[in-house]
């Protein structure tokens, strides 16, 4: 099991390109078992926050999800989805991430909701990785139908 444990980290530190500095698990792995999506703790090792809970992973979707940030898609997206539907899943995600904090937990805790955002979107990515794991995120709904879209064009 640890050799397994082991092998898994060396996977995610290689998906990620620097070792991972708190304590995961992998929420989403694509069909032949790679790491797609991993569920952070609230806290990095040393006691940090760590605001964001669900974060993408995999080489190709972080590829196509960039690729739809450099053409605009952040403000494409706040303007049809709307601010308050927004706000509403930021609520959710600070919600679900919160309740992994022990009630006794005393010092500094992360804050905001999907990748730390308190208004609108600031990265494609931590939405759509909250999505894959089953996040009810319109964000990740819209980077969904918009990749869906993207593959029919190729």
């Amino acid at each position: 099991m640890q050799d397994q444990e082991a092998e898994e980290v060396r996977l995610i530190q290689e998906l990620l390109g620097r070792q991972p500095q708190g304590k995961f698990e992998v929420a989403v792995r694509r069909p032949d078992g790679t790491p797609r999506v991993i569920k952070n703790s609230p806290f990095l090792d040393d006691g940090t926050p760590m605001p964001t809970l669900y974060w993408l992973v995999d080489p190709l979707d972080k590829l196509l999800i960039s690729r739809l940030e450099s053409n605009g898609a952040i403000k494409i997206a706040e303007s049809e989805i709307g601010l308050e539907k927004i706000a509403s899943a930021h609520k959710r995600y600070e919600e679900e991430r919160n309740s992994a904090i022990p009630a006794e937990h005393l010092g500094p805790s992360p804050t905001g909701g999907v990748g730390g955002t308190r208004v609108g979107i600031k990265c494609l990515h931590a939405h759509y990785a909250w999505f894959l794991a089953g996040g009810k995120d319109p964000v990740g709904i819209w980077v969904d139908q918009q990749l869906k879209v993207e593959v029919l064009r190729e």
